[in-house]
């Protein structure tokens, strides 16, 4: 199977994984969390854009950089999870040591 083979789709879209990076570093430049999530630039902005009108995160500038806050109590778009905050959805994803060991029960 080639590198091309495996990524044809994922599970994730990259809203969710551009929202799964700010929450690791909320002081990320656009340009980092766009080389992170193997997007471009400009799709990176128009999700946090996108993610910002949706009251997902919200950012502030901290100097010559911005600072984002997420909405960790938003809950997931889709009719069919709409009950799940996002909150939930990150702590999948934390990086606190060896806390991944929940997510293989």
């Amino acid at each position: 199977m080639t590198t091309n083979d495996r990524r044809s789709w994922t599970f994730l879209t990259s809203h969710a994984r551009v929202l799964i990076l700010i929450s690791q570093n909320p002081d990320s430049r656009v340009r980092d969390l766009a080389d992170m999530a193997d997007i471009t630039e400009r799709s990176t902005q128009r999700i946090i854009v996108e993610l910002e009108d949706a009251g997902y995160l919200t950012h502030e500038k901290v100097g010559r950089r911005n600072h984002y806050k997420l909405s960790t109590t938003a809950t997931l778009r889709h009719p069919c999870e709409q009950a799940v905050e996002i909150g939930l959805l990150l702590d999948v994803f934390r990086n606190e040591g060896d806390d991944t060991s929940r997510i293989r029960s």
